[in-house]
């Protein structure tokens, strides 16, 4: 079926390149007028701060939509009356910018508590009319304008929330990624135009997979950093992939095959290669769909749609694309570069028996270094980082400084109580709830306070004039005495849940839960922390099956697996020691240590086994092919080391480049996303490809196929071409036809296409 795809593509190419360009120009065009609707607050279903934010949605409260913050300070203080009347001025213009609907002047609050106890610092809520995916993105412009206009001559304005943190659209680190990608192709293939090939195939993934994303976010739930995410993965599934069909296509061309031969081999071969390993990754990453989270999903949909464009493009887009180059794909070559050498001349060849020759040392000394790397991981805390960790550029991470610096850092992080009050609710139910909070240990206050609720209930505070008693929902705002981060406000969140809340209900019917930000995540950390070892189990259970199944062996899948569990331990282990230990986090701009994402273990796992698949298969099938041939498992891990070392190299190097790029934007999940990505292909790449793989297949020696006869009756898979020989022999039988004069771009003659060609992946 590849190799009749490839051929049709071959002989349609103008017809296959103008339909992707139609392609790209029309679904950027459509995401483009219809837009995007990315989410930073997420539903959770039935867990405890989902059914507070229920409660407030059901009652109309404005809790339930979004929110910003706006902070002032003035080191002269406001009670200045020229202070005060610039703040004054300010809320009365931010109030009618569209789409804000409450903006109360803090120096009016009667109750005083939205002032610090110096009177420097002041904040305000700024209630917005709607939901965060229903407000415009341009809503935060003319409140931000004016943040600018009245932060002078000693007044500090600052502005909190997510409608204002800065949101740099695609393309900032992605062009780092690329940049580095392109000399690593022009080393690995020594070609200007061969260079070209996989960094079109990436972007033409990424343009079209973008669109589609866009337009899938207002369908279902998707945190704004899905297409960073996204790109990370197109960027470097997208070059690899096509980096492997491009060398097998070259291999083609310097056996003697024409163009069109070539084509239809790579593809049949490289090709049916790239299709498993990208199938691999979107299972793995559709294996989130079980989490039962619903933003988990949307990343999943995300990076799969950019991961199956990719692919699609690869075997379908790249094969046209070929047919224009044909023989002139090595042409602009780089001086000095792609010599080609026997195998037994390669690096990799003499360091495979070297290893060979000491397996203990090496394999105990690899194993050593992966459990050091890995070890912090035990202490790892699953949680949601807060705004200290932002750059001071950012004006909410200014917000957070000042909220902190005037009222505690638990204002950055309110706890949310929700409480459904019956007809026959106690009418004292109100204070004695806010009493009872306000007297955990943990609480720094509570808003509106005991006093204030006394002062409403006699009528001192009139109405209209500051906060009123609900009649059927109390809403009180929990200011914990420690940063949303901090494991002490978790700790504070469980000891409402578990104690104060059931003592202030029992004996009614009173329905409370406990919401907020704060809240959601610890409950996001909670479910997949229950799900993650069932997901990783799943995830291994299928690519142990997978490679038994491909390899006909029970130990080197096996061994896959572990190596695997390993690797992706030691990547998790620098995560913590950087991201929560706070270790080095000065040196990629993170502000201080706190808990990883709960979602980024699991979407790692995910990643990256699809991407250790890629590599295993491609090596341990050259592997396999000469020990099937020679029946020596010492060659053979040697001969298939040389032939894949260089590919192999050049591949997992993007891949760190590409996803280590991403280490220099601004948002600390990307970070934690890209770092992890690229310890995780480095250490693969190195200390198991290179070390652990021929110093334990050393070890094991012929036990490395050892395949039991009651599993015979399993199908035989072929995922790199079984009949690569009968596919090249028709592709050349028909290339004559196919490759009339004049049809190819480059209009060589056949023949070899160059004399100094490095050594290629082969496939089959």
């Amino acid at each position: 079926m590849l190799a009749k795809l490839a051929s049709w593509c071959y002989r349609r190419r103008r017809l296959v390149l103008a339909a992707w360009l139609v392609l790209l120009v029309g679904i950027s065009a459509i995401s483009s007028s219809v837009g995007d609707a990315y989410a930073t607050t997420f539903s959770l279903g039935d867990s405890d701060a989902g059914k507070a934010q229920d409660l407030l949605r059901a009652a109309g409260s404005t809790d339930a939509n979004v929110t910003g913050t706006l902070v002032v300070k003035a080191d002269a203080g406001l009670s200045d009356p020229a202070i005060a009347a610039r703040v004054g001025a300010l809320i009365d213009e931010m109030s009618r910018v569209p789409h804000v609907a409450s903006l109360p002047n803090p120096l009016d609050d009667p109750t005083g508590q939205l002032v610090s106890s110096d009177g420097r610092i002041a904040y305000t809520t700024i209630g917005f009319d709607s939901r965060y995916s229903q407000l415009p993105e341009q809503t935060s412009a003319p409140i931000n304008a004016l943040r600018e206009r009245y932060d002078t001559d000693g007044l500090q304005v600052e502005l909190g929330g997510a409608v204002f943190a800065n949101r740099k659209p695609p393309g900032g680190t992605e062009a780092i990624g690329l940049v580095a990608a392109v000399f690593i192709l022009l080393l690995a293939f020594g070609s200007v135009l061969a260079m070209g090939l996989p960094i079109m195939t990436a972007l033409f993934g990424l343009g079209i997979g973008f669109g589609f994303v866009g337009l899938l976010s207002n369908v279902f739930e998707m945190p704004e950093f899905t297409t960073q995410l996204a790109a990370m993965i197109g960027i470097g599934v997208g070059i690899d992939y096509a980096l492997f069909i491009v060398t097998r296509y070259r291999q083609g061309l310097r056996d003697g095959l024409e163009p069109h031969a070539s084509v239809v081999t790579a593809i049949a071969t490289a090709g049916s290669a790239v299709l498993f390993a990208g199938c691999t990754v979107i299972i793995s990453l559709c294996g989130m769909f079980f989490m039962g989270i619903a933003f988990v999903r949307g990343l999943a949909i995300g990076a799969s749609v950019v991961v199956l464009v990719t692919m699609i493009a690869s075997v379908t887009l790249l094969p046209a694309v070929l047919g224009f180059t044909g023989h002139a794909i090595d042409r602009l070559r780089l001086p000095g570069t792609g010599k080609e050498k026997a195998n037994e001349e390669t690096i990799a060849y003499r360091w495979s028996h070297l290893l060979q020759r000491h397996p203990w040392p090496a394999a105990v000394l690899g194993v050593i270094i992966l459990v050091a790397l890995a070890l912090p991981v035990f202490d790892i805390r699953l949680g949601s980082s807060d705004d200290s960790n932002k750059p001071t550029t950012d004006t909410t991470r200014r917000s957070y400084d000042l909220l902190s610096e005037g009222f505690g850092p638990g204002f950055n992080g309110p706890l949310l109580i929700a409480a459904k009050l019956p007809a026959d609710a106690p009418s004292t139910f109100y204070f004695d709830l806010a009493t009872k909070v306000a007297r955990t240990p943990g609480v720094q206050s509570v808003s509106p306070s005991p006093d204030i609720i006394t002062l409403i209930e006699s009528g001192q505070i009139p109405e209209g004039t500051g906060p009123q008693l609900p009649k059927d929902l109390a809403v009180l705002r929990v200011f914990p005495t420690t940063s949303p981060q901090d494991q002490a406000t978790n700790d504070l969140l469980h000891r409402l849940r578990d104690d104060v809340l059931p003592a202030a209900t029992a004996g009614t019917t009173i329905e409370a839960h406990v919401g907020g930000l704060t809240a959601i995540f610890d409950d996001i950390a909670s479910q997949l922390q229950a799900r993650l070892p069932i997901f990783i189990g799943a995830v291994l259970a299928l690519s142990f099956l997978l490679l038994m199944v491909v390899f006909r062996s029970i130990v080197v899948p096996m061994k896959a697996v572990v190596l695997n569990l390993l690797s992706i331990g030691a990547a998790y282990g620098v995560v913590v020691t950087i991201f929560q230990h706070g270790h080095f986090a000065s040196l990629i701009g993170v502000g201080k240590g706190g808990p990883i994402e709960s979602f980024v273990p699991m979407m790692m796992f995910a990643i990256l086994f699809g991407l250790s698949m890629d590599y295993e298969v491609f090596l341990l099938s050259r592997i396999k092919e000469e020990y099937d041939r020679t029946g020596d498992n010492k060659n053979a891990v040697a001969d298939g080391l040389a032939h894949t070392a260089r590919v192999i190299t050049a591949a997992a190097a993007i891949m760190v480049t590409v996803f280590g790029s991403f280490v220099f934007g601004d948002n600390r999940v990307v970070k934690e996303f890209g770092l992890g990505l690229a310890v995780a292909i480095l250490i693969d790449a190195t200390i198991v490809r290179m070390v652990l793989v021929p110093a334990s297949m050393e070890l094991l020696g012929d036990a490395n196929w050892w395949f039991p006869k009651w599993l015979s009756w399993l199908p035989r898979v072929h995922i790199d071409g079984a009949d690569v020989q009968a596919i090249t022999d028709q592709a050349a039988a028909d290339a004559p036809r196919d490759d009339a004069p004049g049809d190819d771009a480059s209009g060589d003659a056949p023949g070899d296409a160059s004399g100094d060609d490095r050594e290629s992946l082969v496939v089959s």
